[in-house]
């Protein structure tokens, strides 16, 4: 179910690579980067390939002249050519396979690169409907077919044609008659190729899809691996899994059995065609019309083609795979993001006022629920403001806008005048610090989080911020300090250490304008009193925007901002705000008497 459920939100609107002639296009414009390697190799493969089509004329003058008793002397020197074919052979197939193999590694990691880059440029709404294991299935799987299809498979299939090529025409030369009764067969099959080929790159992108949808499944039950043990869900993570894994081994069922289907056929009419050609052959050698020796040549000249043939049917369907594969990668290439990552205005001053004028918003993955109802709110330069409301009035949502994370559907917000849409995202960003409830820290050391803001951080910056945040004294207590591993998503930390280190990563930032979103209210008493000595320090001079629900955190803002259904319902400082009857004044007592209670 799972697997079906994220096929609905694939990528193709925005694709430019609709067939496997548009992607095989884009593969090879990825490869001109590397075209000094190929066009090196392709110089050994021709050498190799003329020196493997040579080798069937050697036999042929062996063989006539054992059997027209000429000299050993011509049949010695016969054979030494031949020893010195094959060594020309060898060594052309090692280079050739090294230069390609090397050139389709360097192509597909910079294929990486540029569609890791494409998705960290997506704009968060694109996240919103997508799993992150379908994502990493796009940088994974799908990159790794890709990386066969034009590295190694390259090279066999223009190893594999050039020898059909070469020998079709040496075949002709040899004999046109038996050559026409070979290729006869060879219009069918190609033809069975390409049908076969279709079937195959649809069902593999099936496939691509189930692996996706399986990886999905696996990556959400192993981040929360914590959840599933609580609930001792094993069991049925393991059927979803299952699910999964069983609609795509249903898939390859039918792609291997197409497979199987095609080459059965092509290869008995390969082989009626050599029956054909031995009986036709032999017939002619009886007549006197062909020599022993032209026979053998041809017979192994129909064996280069019929092997280049079939190696080439199950590279196309090789390059099916590939092709359905480089279609989902492109997909992702190719979409523009609503929200551009860099461009704008980048004013030389940030002052932190903050507006939002008549701003209507619902989230993209579910335009028909509206979250903000034409808000109107104004942070001057400096000003502490607390939003509170019940659950879903909107507060967070005000919180992602201010960090352009989206864009509202009517209104403006603006900083320091400017509409954002007008401002750089990075330049915006760049004086935006955010501390959130859970704060995510990256599976490195201590420092390494800290510094994740200012990258030149020196580690005097790092310890003067960790300080700030009231981080360094249980970081020092540490026995690798500032380079101790924190474990996936700061797992080895408490909740208390997480958030200090999540508020130093924000001191060392610096910016201007500081969001705290429920930044306290998953700790216990001793964490919060020293998590808000932290943010005490960290908002003086700075606008601020308090997302809160304890008391505690609130009473300290200049003013007090009541949301409820999207709008603003109250307003003013928290000593008149609580003697109004009001949502303010109940939530209060509701926190009152859950703290007596």
């Amino acid at each position: 179910m799972a697997a079906t459920n994220s096929g609905s939100r694939r990528l193709a609107p925005e694709s430019k690579a609709k067939n496997p002639r548009a992607s095989l296009r884009r593969l090879l414009i990825l490869g001109r980067t590397e075209w000094q390697r190929l066009a090196l190799g392709s110089v050994f493969l021709i050498i190799g390939s003329a020196a493997s089509l040579f080798y069937p004329q050697g036999v042929r003058r062996m063989i006539d002249g054992a059997l027209s008793g000429a000299a050993g002397s011509s049949i010695d020197h016969a054979a030494l050519v031949m020893a010195a074919v094959s060594a020309v052979f060898g060594i052309s197939i090692a280079i050739r396979y090294i230069l390609f193999s090397v050139a389709g590694e360097r192509i597909v990691a910079r294929l990486r690169e540029d569609l890791y880059r494409a998705i960290l440029d997506q704009e968060v709404a694109f996240f919103d409907g997508r799993r992150t294991g379908e994502l990493t299935s796009r940088l994974s799987s799908d990159t790794a077919v890709v990386q066969n299809a034009v590295s190694v498979n390259v090279s066999m299939a223009l190893r594999s044609a050039a020898q059909a090529a070469g020998g079709i025409a040496l075949l002709i030369y040899t004999s046109p008659v038996l050559s026409g009764l070979m290729l006869a067969v060879v219009p069918a099959v190609a033809l069975g190729a390409v049908t076969y080929g279709r079937r195959v790159r649809n069902l593999s992108r099936d496939v691509q899809d189930a692996i996706a949808g399986a990886g999905e499944i696996a990556e959400e039950s192993i981040a929360g691996l914590r959840t599933v043990r609580s609930f001792t869900a094993e069991t049925k993570e393991i059927a979803r899994y299952r699910l999964a894994i069983d609609k795509g081994l249903h898939l390859a069922r039918q792609r291997i059995i197409a497979g199987g289907t095609f080459m059965a056929t092509a290869s008995f009419a390969s082989y009626a065609a050599a029956v054909l050609v031995f009986w036709y052959g032999g017939r002619l050698v009886s007549r006197g019309e062909m020599s022993i020796g032209a026979l053998t040549s041809f017979l192994i000249y129909t064996l280069i083609v019929a092997f280049s043939l079939g190696g080439l049917a199950d590279l196309w369907a090789d390059f099916m795979r590939a092709f359905g594969a480089a279609e989902r990668v492109f997909e992702l290439l190719d979409r523009t993001p609503a929200i551009a990552p860099t461009g704008g205005l980048t004013p030389p001053r940030a002052e932190g006022g903050i507006a939002l004028e008549g701003v209507r918003f619902a989230y993209p993955t579910r335009p028909e629920a509206s979250v903000l109802d034409g808000l109107d709110l104004a942070l001057a330069p400096g000003e502490v403001v607390a939003v509170v409301g019940p659950s879903g009035a909107g507060k967070s949502t005000i919180a992602a806008l201010l960090a352009r994370f989206y864009d509202p559907q009517a209104g403006r917000v603006l900083f320091d005048g400017h509409d954002l849409r007008t401002l750089d995202p990075r330049w915006l960003r760049g004086h935006v610090g955010t501390v959130a409830q859970e704060p995510v820290l990256f599976s490195t050391s201590v420092a390494e989080n800290i510094r994740y803001g200012k990258p030149d951080a020196a580690p005097a910056e790092i310890e003067a911020a960790a300080r700030a945040a009231n981080a360094h004294g249980f970081v020092s207590q540490f026995p690798e300090g500032y380079e101790t591993l924190v474990g996936e998503r700061g797992v080895q930390l408490s909740g208390g250490q997480k958030q200090r280190v999540a508020i130093a990563r924000a001191v060392l930032k610096d910016p201007r304008v500081l969001i705290l979103d429920e930044a306290t209210s998953a700790l216990d008493a001793e964490s919060e009193h020293l998590v808000k000595e932290a943010l005490d320090r960290l908002m003086r001079g700075r606008t601020t925007l308090v997302i809160a629900h304890r008391l505690s955190t609130v009473m300290g803002a200049e003013r007090v901002v009541v949301l409820d259904g999207g709008k603003i319902v109250q307003s003013g400082p928290h000593a008149r705000l609580v003697k109004e009857d009001g949502i303010y004044r109940r939530l209060v007592e509701r926190q009152f008497s859950g703290q007596t209670a």
